[in-house]
């Protein structure tokens, strides 16, 4: 029969039997052995492990690389649309700049077209006057004016395609080697213009020198002619004229332009009539250039507004039709009730454009339509605009039902659906015109007729060239053959440009 220990008994033969063996094992080769590769390891006292929890000394370097964002400059005009998707880089003053301003350089991960599309639809829906713009969807540089503030847009930005290394490097690596990133830049400079340009001329320092003269001479102050010459001061009467002045009869001359080549070849011969029948107006002037050195400027390809449309419309209605009265529209009266909110009797284009609205030509409460209580004078005008203006003076009568079968049938467009319900029936009846229809006659041959596209100044002059339908109608050239008549009340006088 086995006998059987406790558990305690075991492990203390154990021990004891441990501890012989080690025992025998000391001051041996074997012992010393067991004891190195339990001992720690002597190379660790001189040679401590590397990147073992602790930051080495050379790594703060890259946090560093982590982008700061540009500050935006204090004067930057709150005008000025944004890119939500863009962050400005740089900040530059402009050196060469008449009046204060800056360059500042924007970054984003959107492509070039989107950023072209919402800096295209927010100009022309802001209040902003375009000078230039681009005329593909690539990139390019838009040339903006709103008051007296003058902008430049530029995509891509020049900053990084044009500038020297230098001022390329001076930007973060990632923006200026990044292919995907798309960089602009926004130019900025407030002229002034309007308010301090002419407060100089009045109180510039001749005054101080002018006083002295007259104290030495005293009987200057007693000559009655200098005094009595408040009385052009006294002209009050001039701003209230201006709203008056409208319906007076213009002169008649023709301007003569200096940049008709640069209208496009299909349209230059309209143009050209138009302005020797005296119907055009000069263009606004880029500021990049001297107006006086170019002479008067058309702008051919500027955007042209619905007030400075409103005018010509009204112009060469009635100078194609000077020798025909019965076909000629009315000035309004600067007493009579505004149609439009916007356009108070004080704009110098109130004759105009409450004429159109008592004729019935433009839509208004006047004529039935209760939502059009703003007119946006300043506003581009579109083509479908230009379309609901001009066909009623060509058909002279009511205008066809419309529906968008009828007119995808008869024109073909591929965009009928955008067009405005109000814009359907002048499009169709437009098209009963053949040859002479507008749209031809402006657009060429078209699928595609953009219904909310600005037009520009050649363009609207061109639809303007001829009135009539079906052949029963003059245009500019046979009426400059009237040219002897025309001194008669056109109800359209000579103003400055107004776009």
């Amino acid at each position: 029969m086995p006998v059987l220990f406790p558990h305690s008994v075991l492990r203390a033969s154990l021990a004891v039997c441990l501890l012989g063996v080690l025992s025998a094992c000391a001051n041996t080769n074997l012992g010393d052995a067991l004891q190195r590769s339990l001992g720690a390891d002597p190379t660790l006292k001189d040679n401590p492990p590397k990147n073992l929890g602790r930051p080495s000394p050379n790594k703060p370097q890259s946090t560093p690389q982590k982008q700061k964002s540009v500050p935006l400059p204090e004067d930057f005009p709150t005008e000025i649309p944004r890119y939500q998707q863009a962050t400005l880089e740089q900040v530059e003053p402009l050196k060469d700049a008449a009046a204060p301003g800056k360059l500042t350089i924007w970054s984003s991960p959107d492509p070039i077209n989107l950023i072209q599309n919402f800096y295209q639809k927010t100009f022309e829906s802001g209040g902003w006057e375009v000078l230039d713009q681009p005329e593909e969807q690539d990139g390019g540089t838009f040339i903006v004016r709103r008051n007296d503030l003058d902008v430049t847009l530029s995509i891509p930005s020049r900053a990084t395609t044009g500038k020297s290394s230098a001022a390329s490097s001076s930007k973060p690596p990632a923006v200026a080697t990044n292919s995907s990133v798309t960089t602009f830049d926004i130019q900025y400079v407030r002229d002034g213009k309007d308010t301090k340009a002419e407060k100089p001329t009045q109180a510039e320092k001749p005054q101080p020198s002018q006083k002295p003269t007259q104290a030495q001479k005293p009987t200057q102050p007693q000559k009655p002619t200098q005094p009595q010459k408040p009385t052009q001061p006294q002209k009050p009467t001039q701003p209230s004229e201006v709203a008056s002045k409208p319906a007076q009869v213009r002169s008649g001359e023709p301007e003569k332009f200096t940049d008709l080549d640069k209208v496009p070849r299909d349209l230059r011969k309209y143009v050209a009539d138009l302005a020797k029948l005296g119907v055009l107006t000069p263009g606004t002037a880029n500021p990049k250039t001297n107006a006086d050195s170019q002479g008067t400027q058309f702008a051919p390809n500027q955007t042209i507004s619905r007030r400075q449309y409103a005018r010509w419309l009204m112009d060469a209605n009635n100078r194609i039709y000077a020798n025909r009265p019965g076909l000629q529209i009315r000035l309004a009266s600067k007493t009579t009730q505004p149609a439009f909110q916007d356009v108070p009797r004080t704009d110098p284009d109130f004759p105009y454009i409450q004429g159109l609205a008592d004729a019935g030509l433009i839509p208004s409460p006047l004529s039935g339509d209760s939502t059009a209580v703003l007119f946006r004078p300043d506003a581009p005008l579109t083509r479908e605009n230009l379309m609901v203006w001009k066909v009623p003076l060509d058909t002279r009568k009511a205008l066809p039902k419309a529906s968008i079968e009828a007119v995808k049938e008869t024109w073909g467009f591929k965009d009928t659906a955008e067009i405005d319900p109000k814009a359907l029936r002048a499009v169709l009846a437009d098209f009963r015109n053949g040859d002479l229809a507008n749209i031809r006659r402006v657009f060429g041959y078209t699928i595609l007729f953009q219904p909310k596209k600005p037009v520009t100044r050649a363009e609207a002059g061109a639809a303007l060239w001829y009135f009539g339908s079906q052949g029963e109608g003059q245009s500019a050239k046979e009426a400059l053959f009237l040219k002897p008549q025309t001194s008669q009340p056109s109800g359209a006088p000579k103003a400055k440009p107004s776009n």
